[in-house]
């Protein structure tokens, strides 16, 4: 299975990692829906046997139920997977979320997190989002302590900018960045990929396939069929006039990988890849079915008469 360096790290990483974040389950603000743990769970074992050697969660994916999950599927497992997760986004009683950057508040999550884990070290620990704005240089710093106390191997950030990730590198090196990027959100190519690029930071992208746009099974009845605390009701992609445009590009992406014997969303996937400056992608599954989806872009890669074919497709689509 071929790896990537990720950024100024010894973490090489495959081509995609698993992503938990509608493992966390239903009931908070960024839900997905309901879902079964033990399908969870199934499917974290599936990525990992089909040679996934990543798992991407967070603090507040299921207000730490993803966490738990993770821990679930990777107990007794000898060839553990690395354990990537964030800080940041903390939340009350009531499950209403909000950022902190404050040292007490990191250190508290942190320790959270590994029990939640259940690890003796997080592999990459990443600010989720740079929130507070003001507070950057103070949670940064608090991520270095952690390295230094050997809480956490790797640290990052996620969401960030060209100007906040600065600031921060003036504190301590950044080994990655999560960004979200796909066929319907291209912001980062102008400057955020050419300074990570410059300055050895690596890039892992979240929502490759547009938080399911792309997968290749969405359709106007599956889109109105999701559980009424599923976040998707809210994303403009997901309604008019944008929802044309995108089922359109998903059946050209459909129409390539049936040469190839690949579902739409591995070659929208596979898209997200063709940039070197874009060092892996996390590829949200939650059950074994969809790891079969997905598992075929840990290697299949786009000719460049392809990518150029999804690009008329895209402006044809927006036109």
């Amino acid at each position: 299975m071929q790896t990537r360096k990720l950024g100024n790290s010894d973490l090489e990483i495959t081509a995609i990692g698993i992503g938990a974040w509608a493992m966390g389950g239903g009931g908070w603000a960024f839900s997905w829906g309901p879902q079964d743990d033990a399908a969870s769970i199934k499917a974290i074992h599936a990525g990992l046997d089909a040679g996934i050697n990543w798992i991407d969660t967070a603090a507040v994916y299921g207000l730490g139920h993803s966490e738990e999950v993770v821990a679930r599927a990777l107990a007794g497992l000898s060839d553990r997977p690395y354990v990537f997760t964030k800080c940041e986004r903390v939340w009350d009683a009531q499950g209403t979320i909000s950022g902190s950057l404050k040292a007490d508040s990191i250190r508290k999550e942190c320790e959270a997190s590994l029990r939640r884990l259940q690890v003796d070290v997080i592999d990459l620990y990443q600010i989720h989002w740079p929130e507070p704005n003001d507070d950057i240089e103070e949670g940064w710093s608090t991520l270095v302590e952690l390295q230094k106390a050997g809480k956490v191997r790797h640290i990052a950030v996620s969401n960030f900018n060209v100007e906040q990730m600065r600031r921060a590198q003036q504190i301590a090196p950044i080994t990655s960045l999560q960004p979200p990027y796909s066929l319907f959100n291209r912001t980062i190519e102008a400057e955020i990929l050419p300074f990570a690029a410059l300055e050895t930071i690596g890039v892992i992208v979240y929502s490759p396939m547009g938080a399911g746009m792309f997968s290749g099974t969405m359709s106007r009845d599956r889109i109105a069929a999701f559980p009424p605390d599923d976040w998707r009701r809210r994303n403009p992609q997901f309604q008019e006039p944008q929802l044309t445009t995108n089922l359109r590009i998903a059946e050209k992406l459909k129409e390539i990988g049936a040469r190839h014997g690949r579902t739409a969303g591995e070659v929208a996937i596979a898209w997200t890849l063709r940039l070197p400056s874009v060092t892996g992608a996390i590829v949200g599954v939650r059950s074994p079915e969809q790891v079969g989806g997905i598992k075929g872009a840990l290697e299949f890669r786009l000719s460049i008469a392809e990518i150029e074919e999804i690009e008329t497709a895209g402006k044809a689509a927006t036109s």
